[in-house]
């Protein structure tokens, strides 16, 4: 099941953080290394400090956009070294990698490390169910990359060793990671076409939207319902202004009263 945890590591700029991030996998039994449009890559750095873990660099994975990362993925954690003050559901690193043991019995699972200097964006912890923050020194509470993943990887790593796994069983089948995004698409369009929302002010709702669903973890089947009611809504808001310009409600539609 460890097979099942992909490492992501989002936009790094310094090679090294590379190497370094592979040996803390390598020795925690993780294997799946995934890179997102990374600064230098492959790079002398990055194996010197991998020291020994080059298998993970050989067979690690190199996409253009977190969308291609993420393909699949049934559940997405994002590791932030601070608190945010947009709300995410929290977890500690070992509550976390409870987490990430269920549900990697199911499928594969994605913890996602942003860049050295900024961390995470809005956008990409908007990607997560979870978000995982180590407690730390409030003094002096950042840590690098290597080191985040390697409190994790432990973490997950006990879970491994241990008899039941950290708990119950994940549900068999829920949206992967693109499904939940094409269908967020869907509802923000939706939610724009009949008028619920303006696109300038929406996205507090739309992360407010995501959570909701996060939650709820629906399957494919509950996926397609709901794309399938967003789908009507959005064809019956056509059909009422296709109704109102032919009887002449739209502004421009009617007759002039000043014609003969």
């Amino acid at each position: 099941m460890l097979k099942n945890v992909k490492i992501v590591l989002i936009e790094t700029t310094h090679p090294g953080n590379i190497g370094a991030a592979a040996r803390a996998m390598k020795n925690m039994s993780l294997e799946r290394l995934c890179l997102v449009s990374p600064k230098l890559f492959p790079h002398a750095d990055a194996t010197a400090r991998a020291a020994g873990a080059d298998s993970i660099l050989e067979q690690c994975q190199v996409y253009e956009s977190l969308d291609q990362a993420l393909s699949g993925c049934r559940l997405v954690v994002g590791a932030s070294a601070r608190l945010r003050t947009v709300e995410w559901p929290q977890l500690l690193p070992r509550a976390c990698a409870e987490e990430v043991w269920r549900e990697a019995q199911q499928g594969e699972v994605a913890i996602l490390f942003g860049r050295e200097s900024s961390g995470l964006r809005n956008s990409e912890l908007d990607r997560c169910q979870y978000l995982v923050h180590i407690p730390a020194n409030p003094v002096y509470s950042s840590l690098n990359i290597a080191q985040a993943l390697q409190v994790i990887a432990y973490e997950i790593h006990l879970q491994s060793l241990s008899r039941d796994g950290g708990g119950g069983e994940a549900p068999d089948e829920v949206a992967t990671a693109d499904m939940m995004e094409g269908f967020f698409r869907h509802l923000q369009q939706a939610m724009e076409d009949t008028g619920f929302s303006n696109p300038e002010q929406s996205e507090k709702l739309q992360r407010r939207l995501r959570r909701l669903f996060f939650r709820a973890r629906p399957d494919r089947e509950e996926i397609n319902i709901l794309r399938g009611i967003l789908s009507a809504a959005q064809g019956r808001k056509s059909m009422r202004r296709a109704s109102s310009v032919a009887s002449g409600d739209a502004p421009g539609g009617g007759v002039s009263k000043n014609k003969p």
